[in-house]
């Protein structure tokens, strides 16, 4: 196994069943009512300097859910393009989440779980088995839709684990 599939298995390891689209359901309804209960102060809460606040991490999820589709769009449709990588630091940096209404990234959050329900929903086993190259490394298009659930499950982790103490 490269370092590449044991960095992706230790997502997909945290997916609790093998129907990961109801999972990819359930997570986004869990991340959805966690911050729906949250304080505007709250949500720009960092559990340690240097590290993201509440907004931050969702607008994190947001993006990171977005490039993974679209890395999966590409591929299911037959793209061999090798897509280059992406920097959540630098993303990190032009946030802008002091600026961003909560109630306005939940929606965005929302809808962009939505689309991808929706998109994963829709293919068949042949376009799941696609692949392509993202980052220097081949993932298959069933790989991106499962690392949308366990990459969004490890984060509801950290705010149970880092965000919630104390």
């Amino acid at each position: 196994m490269t370092d590449f599939q044991k960095y992706i298995q230790r997502y997909l390891d945290l997916i609790p069943t093998e129907t990961w689209l109801e999972e990819m359901k359930k997570s986004g309804l869990k991340t959805a009512n966690f911050y729906e209960t949250l304080s505007a102060d709250r949500a720009d809460f960092a559990y340690a300097e240097g590290k993201w606040t509440l907004k931050e991490l969702l607008q994190h999820l947001i993006d990171a859910e977005r490039i993974f589709a679209y890395r999966a769009l590409r591929f299911a449709r037959k793209d061999k393009t090798e897509l280059a990588g992406w920097d959540e630091e630098l993303y990190a940096q032009h946030y802008f989440s002091k600026d961003r209404n909560l109630v306005r990234l939940i929606e965005e959050f929302q809808a962009v779980r939505k689309s991808s329900v929706l998109f994963f929903k829709n293919l068949n086993a042949q376009q799941l088995a696609e692949t392509g190259v993202a980052n220097g490394n081949e993932i298959s298009v069933e790989s991106l839709g499962k690392l949308i659930v366990g990459h969004n499950i490890h984060h509801l982790n950290i705010i149970e684990e880092r965000y919630l103490v104390g």
